[in-house]
């Protein structure tokens, strides 16, 4: 098993609207790796020669007595053992096993991965070897070399390693960060080109050790056009953008960031003037066993506009997750995207758990008349529900569509990356084809070849749209040999969508795209003109 979690083999876009009345055209990405963007969680544990404990049997043979650590420098009369792991995927370890011992001296080596597995092979006099395994849970496992002979065990030594993958833990809605209340941080906003930063770690109940955070990042009291870049503190700021806003525009997004090993995360500022900002975590993700994550095709849960009537001012609805659309009873958390449609007035709306009180929190900003779209990871009440609040004092229409669920059976753990951009339809060089047509799509074959890299976490940019829209995001039924071959059928995308834009504006939003049968996520443009597509990519689910 090699160090892989996968190249970007290419993109290509299908159109225009009507099935059948174009052909497809192909480009490649530029050098996306993504084994270098994942490079971060591929830790290296050692445990050198030194460290191997000669056994009472092979004290026994020597006249020795008890066992003794072998003395650094002493002439190697007895076989040691060294051992050098790295993490290669979100469950895999390769291991280095290097036997030293007198020439021609034969060895049983079994290697004990500590999880209840072996794995055995024979060694003749100096011997090197690389043993890969995959645990059937994240955490910490102790590795356990042992070297033995006719005579019995003669020496061992043992190494413990930690699995590169995360799984999830969701967290109560709350508010870390609000420049507006000085909560989080000092009361005033963030500069032009400033940065301020968000304690994640050893926040309220939030544990040391959290490899990533899911917040949601809102940008208020805008008097300019600009971004939100959210990074994990003391690495270098990614080109990439998580929020972007105009004047007077309130715009959330969901993100999935990286944390430090300080436990922070940094959100810069890129706009021309001073702004407001908020992050609300809703969950975090750690190296030990919690919750995977099982990917959905795209399903709607509820649409008030079908005989419901509209969610009144002040008003809450709930939403039965667990027992439908394939959700288990045991899932502790979901993944959303949360449509508010013909508002009646200015407002917000906060998802949450069943059972619990109304958070402060918000998960989705409108306007009176507006559509409006926000990727959402919310904990699953007790009763498996969850509640929508609408935050305005009158009523709106409200759609809930399902891509996914955390459970402590999904086998989905999280690798966050670097971010890379995997599309950029404005860059001839990128993409020689221009904007993406009005009820075209674009394939993006993100793991044909890693059938295990079962859901990515992207966020999507639609910009310059010449008129108005939406995005939708969806498994396609196609594979790439069909697409190679000219065999490919034209997909039928999902009644549900991932962003909505207005003309002109530019937005964005998360998605979490499962990868389906084939390996092959689309994106289509529901509206009917022209837009601009960014794609960034923010990590993967893993199930080995």
């Amino acid at each position: 098993m090699a160090a892989s979690v996968g190249l970007i083999p290419g993109v290509a876009q299908a159109g225009p609207a009507t099935p059948g009345t174009a052909g497809t055209h192909g480009v490649t990405v530029p050098d996306v790796d993504l084994n270098k963007a994942a490079a971060s969680n591929f830790t290296t544990f050692k445990s050198p020669a030194e460290q191997t404990v000669q056994t009472s049997s092979a004290a026994k043979a020597n006249g020795k007595g008890a066992a003794s650590p072998q003395a650094e420098g002493t002439a190697a009369s007895e076989p040691t053992v060294a051992m050098t792991a790295k993490g290669i995927s979100a469950r895999g370890i390769s291991l280095d096993v290097a036997v030293a011992s007198d020439p021609g001296t034969a060895l049983s080596v079994n290697v004990a991965w500590g999880d209840g597995t072996s794995v055995t092979f024979g060694a003749n006099g100096p011997t090197n070897s690389t043993e890969t395994h995959s645990y059937p849970e994240i955490g910490s496992y102790t590795i356990k070399v042992t070297l033995s002979d006719g005579s019995g065990e003669r020496a061992v030594n043992q190494l413990q390693v930690v699995t590169p993958g995360s799984d999830f833990t969701p967290y109560a809605p709350t508010r870390l960060l609000d420049t507006r209340s000085g909560i989080g941080t000092e009361q005033g906003k963030v500069p032009a080109y400033g940065t301020t930063r968000v304690k994640i770690s050893g926040n309220g109940a939030i544990p040391a050790g959290v490899t990533a955070v899911v917040l949601n990042v809102t940008a208020t009291n805008t008097t300019s056009g600009g971004h939100v870049t959210v990074y994990p503190e003391g690495s270098d700021r990614p080109t990439t953008s998580n929020v972007n806003f105009s004047a007077g525009q309130t715009v959330p997004n969901l993100v999935i960031v990286p944390v430090n090993k300080n436990g922070y995360v940094d959100l810069y500022n890129g706009g021309w003037e001073s702004v407001d900002l908020i992050a609300d975590i809703t969950g975090y993700f750690t190296r030990t066993s919690s919750s995977g994550y099982t990917p959905l095709a795209p399903s709607r849960f509820l649409d008030t506009r079908e005989g419901l009537g509209q969610v009144a001012g002040q008003g809450t609805i709930g939403v039965q997750i667990t027992g439908k659309g394939g959700i288990p009873s045991g899932a502790t958390a979901v993944a959303l995207n949360v449509t508010v449609t013909n508002p009646r007035e200015d407002g917000h709306l906060t998802v949450f758990p069943s059972g619990g009180s109304v958070p402060t929190t918000s998960n989705l900003n409108f306007r009176g008349g507006q559509t409006v779209a926000n990727s959402v990871i919310v904990p699953v009440g007790p009763d498996g529900s969850i509640k929508v609040r609408n935050g305005a004092w009158k009523g709106t229409d409200v759609i809930v569509d399902v891509v996914g669920y955390y459970s402590q059976d999904s086998q989905g753990a999280y690798l966050p990356f670097l971010p890379e951009r995997l599309l950029d339809t404005r860059d001839p060089a990128d993409w020689p084809y221009g904007q993406l047509e009005g009820q075209g799509y674009i394939y993006m074959p993100l793991s044909t070849t890693r059938p295990s890299n079962t859901a990515y976490v992207l966020n999507t940019t639609v910009t310059n749209p010449r008129g108005d829209g939406y995005l939708t995001v969806s498994p396609d039924p196609n594979s790439l040999y069909d697409y190679d071959n000219g065999w490919e059928i034209w997909p039928t995308p999902p009644n549900s969508s991932n962003l909505n834009w207005k003309k002109g504006n530019t937005v964005p939003n998360l998605v979490q795209a499962g990868m389906g049968n084939n390996g092959i996520v689309d994106f289509w443009n529901r509206g009917w003109d022209n837009i601009d597509l960014v794609v960034d990519i923010f990590g993967v689910y893993q199930t080995n």
